[in-house]
């Protein structure tokens, strides 16, 4: 072999690891081209959505069915409005239930949709009003320390 043809591979290899670095953190960011099919977009109203970002995943039963498309503040109501572009293949009923949920302990935020009963289904434009919040851990945590040192200081007293 020559020495060109050698370095003709040698870039070759460094292109194609160069490309695949690339590809990687696309898919970490949540960058990556997502199915550009038809979508509709609904909005939830949430007192706290957390870590919650743009571009986050939309799941039901585990499975992506839509992206978080915009976040805003209603200074009318003091909450977050959350934009959701869901696929069109997916229809969920006028009363499903809207939590933000967190992969892992300490992982990525994302929606959960969790299915109604009712006939009619969302359509471009609706606003779920069934919604959770965020569970914030610092105030778990906290709330639990608070507990157990009302418990010890009022347990203290009865001996």
């Amino acid at each position: 072999m020559t020495r060109t043809t050698i370095d003709l591979w040698v870039g070759f290899f460094v292109a194609m690891g160069l490309a695949a670095l690339l590809f990687l953190a696309l898919k970490v960011g949540n960058l990556a081209t997502s199915n550009s099919g038809e979508t509709y977009a609904i909005e939830a109203k949430f007192d706290n959505i957390g870590g919650l970002k743009v571009r986050a995943p939309v799941k039901s039963a585990g499975v992506v069915v839509g992206r978080v498309s915009d976040i805003r503040f209603d200074s009318e109501a003091y909450q977050a409005v959350v934009k959701m572009q869901l696929d069109t293949r997916y229809r969920f009923p006028r009363d499903t239930f809207v939590t933000i949920n967190t992969s892992g302990l300490l992982g990525e935020q994302y929606i959960g949709l969790d299915a109604g009963g009712d006939i009619d289904m969302l359509k471009s434009g609706d606003v779920i009003k069934k919604t959770q919040s965020a569970v914030v851990l610092e105030k778990l945590i906290s709330q639990f320390m608070f507990s157990k040192a009302a418990e010890d200081s009022s347990g203290s007293g009865n001996q």
